[in-house]
């Protein structure tokens, strides 16, 4: 009888080396096939692939078991083959015409992939962050408007905002997600 994915993990999360190894060859084909879509080499996908099952080792302690994990292999994957990507394309030689439908496309690319990223950092936050956090910048209500709606004090209503903007920061920083944006606090903090 072949083990569930969420007692893998279990075994994965009891210090099992054999559990994970089961989860990589379950999954390997899913991965391999989206990084081969995205990244169109053979081993770039490689690459890509290895680099999805190195994130999933390190942040599956986060992973929910009441969730499927395919979608979420799916987006690690998806992410790592666009950071990749959107580094190549600022290597590109200058000489060289880009097309700006092209750049649209990659734009949009990196803009659904940091919204996922934020998505996937807001699901680890308290419920009354998360909802604080959805209600001011999903639904463009003042704070005034989010303490009604929340039943709360305004003070508070600012202060769950706050504090879910910046774990969602501290976790896309973690993530290497705003590598780039590190610097740019470092340098604010010395200020």
């Amino acid at each position: 009888m072949e083990e569930s994915t969420a007692f893998l993990i279990e075994r994965h999360r009891q210090n099992d080396p054999a559990a994970f190894e089961k989860l990589v060859g379950r999954y390997h084909s899913l991965v391999f096939g989206v990084c081969m879509r995205f990244m169109r080499h053979r081993q770039d996908a490689e690459d890509m692939t290895q680099e999805t099952f190195s994130r999933l080792a390190r942040y599956l302690s986060r992973w929910d078991s009441k969730r499927p994990i395919e979608p979420w292999l799916v987006t690690i994957a998806g992410n790592r083959c666009r950071t990749v990507l959107s580094r190549h394309r600022h290597e590109v030689v200058t000489g060289v015409p880009v097309e700006p439908a092209a750049d649209r496309v990659q734009e949009k690319i990196a803009a659904d992939s940091l919204r996922e990223e934020v998505r996937l950092a807001l699901a680890s936050q308290p419920k009354n962050h998360r909802r604080a956090f959805e209600l001011f910048h999903e639904q463009s209500m003042n704070y005034a408007e989010i303490a009604s709606h929340l039943g709360c004090p305004l003070g508070t209503a600012k202060t769950w905002v706050h504090r879910a903007r910046v774990a969602i920061m501290d976790e896309l920083l973690k993530r290497e997600v705003v590598v780039a944006a590190k610097n740019v606090v470092a340098t604010e903090v010395k200020r």
